[in-house]
């Protein structure tokens, strides 16, 4: 049996990101999103055995075998929370562990993976938060909690976990709690991406960033 799978739910490309509209195009935040899983699963696949990239989209499945994933076509009429179950029923019996994560988490390379996955040996639950109260990553037993992703997932994910005697760590990381969903996000992938393909592209787009001392500590603009 292996130690480890990664699962990345993916959502359709065309769909993605609407939040980034109209300051990105419909073919840019498909792009973005196309970046992004790079980041991730580079950094993913040096610490685990395998890596499940599960979608409804054949754009998705398609490209995720074009970068060397397992992939994993997502049942009718599904879900997020129902498309995680089944990709941890088919992990079942071939690892002990799996860790869950979004593709849009480019600044994943800047925290220490190798130390959060080492521990997981040890521990039954890790959780790390994402911004807003949501959950950026989840190491467990395939099946050992049904996922809650959704608003406010954290705290359900947490308490899940306490109902099963599973004793949650929690591992805070300001680069792992990035998801990428408005135009301040992508001014922080350009200060704190260096070295990552999201930024790179992001550059291709002129995308500029300045330090602000308003509502907002960032201005993200593109120069002409």
């Amino acid at each position: 049996m292996d130690d480890i799978y990664g699962i990345i739910p993916v959502s359709k490309f065309k769909e993605c990101k609407t939040r980034l509209s109209p300051f990105l195009s419909e073919e840019e935040r498909e792009n973005l999103l196309k970046v992004m899983l790079k980041d991730v699963t580079d950094t993913l696949r040096k610490y685990t055995d395998k890596i499940i990239i599960i979608s409804a989209d054949e754009d998705v499945l398609n490209y995720a075998k074009s970068l060397n994933l397992s992939v994993l076509k997502e049942n009718d009429n599904s879900n997020l929370n129902k498309a995680l179950k089944q990709a941890m029923e088919y992990c079942k019996g071939k690892t002990k562990k799996v860790i869950i994560m979004p593709s849009d988490i480019p600044l994943i390379g800047k925290t220490n993976l190798k130390m959060v996955i080492d521990s997981s040996k040890q521990l039954d639950f890790i959780i790390i938060p994402s911004k807003g109260g949501g959950t950026n990553t989840i190491i467990m037993k395939p099946l050992a909690i049904r996922t809650k992703f959704g608003d406010f997932s954290y705290k359900e994910h947490i308490n899940a976990a306490d109902r099963k005697n599973l004793n949650p760590q929690v591992h805070d990381s300001l680069f792992m709690a990035l998801d990428v969903n408005t135009t301040e996000d992508l001014g922080e992938i350009m200060v704190h991406g260096e070295n990552t393909e999201t930024r790179r592209y992001l550059k291709e787009l002129k995308i500029n960033v300045e330090s602000v001392h308003g509502s907002e500590r960032l201005k993200v603009t593109r120069r002409s």
